[in-house]
């Protein structure tokens, strides 16, 4: 079976393409929670599905597609490959039988890159990896408040594990990671 990547639609020779692969991704959610589908992971990582009903009315229509997703719907996800300390690409269960692979960023922090400017930045983005690998490891993955990411080809999300609540914190409180608004990031180096 081929997973699609968003990542393919990432290509500047491609406009704005992945954010159609993005629209059918939450088109899926919101359409998958319309219908009440049963949501289940493995008996060893059990979860509540998350039920949304339909939007109703021309106003709930014509807002954008990513604000109207319930941030209580739960898609588990298997990780294909950690990529640094805060992303992986990992394939997500969208609806029975489909899955969409794509690179998700842990929401609300940041990690020292591993193309390094410094020494000091390439060790902490090793450990960042190392202790991302780690948590994600524990398996259960399931990823919520999904989100646009502001760089193409990836979503923002919150990640979960079967035993840690949210992986951001896990690593924030690591020091692994530090808080991240979206805006302008400071140096590792130094």
């Amino acid at each position: 079976m081929r997973h699609p990547s968003l990542a393919a639609f990432a290509h500047p020779h491609r406009g704005n393409a992945w954010m159609i692969a993005v629209a059918t991704f939450a088109l899926g959610s919101v359409v998958g929670a319309a219908l009440k589908p049963a949501v289940t992971l493995p008996a060893a990582a059990p979860m509540k599905p998350a039920v949304v009903a339909a939007p109703a009315g021309d106003a709930a229509l014509a807002a954008p597609l990513a604000r109207r997703l319930d941030p209580g719907l739960i898609y588990p996800a298997e990780v294909v490959r950690v990529i640094d300390g805060d992303t992986f690409e990992a394939r997500v269960r969208v609806w029975p039988g489909l899955d969409v692979d794509t690179s998700v960023r842990l929401r609300g922090i940041d990690a020292a890159e591993l193309h390094a400017r410094c020494g000091d930045e390439l060790a902490k983005a090793q450990a960042a990896r190392t202790a991302l690998e780690t948590i994600l490891r524990e398996g259960g993955v399931t990823v919520s408040r999904v989100g646009i990411d502001k760089y193409g080809g990836r979503v923002d999300a919150t990640i979960a594990t079967r035993n840690t609540a949210d992986v951001a914190t896990a690593m924030l409180t690591g020091g692994w990671a530090r808080s991240y608004d979206g805006r302008k990031r400071g140096s590792w180096c130094g």
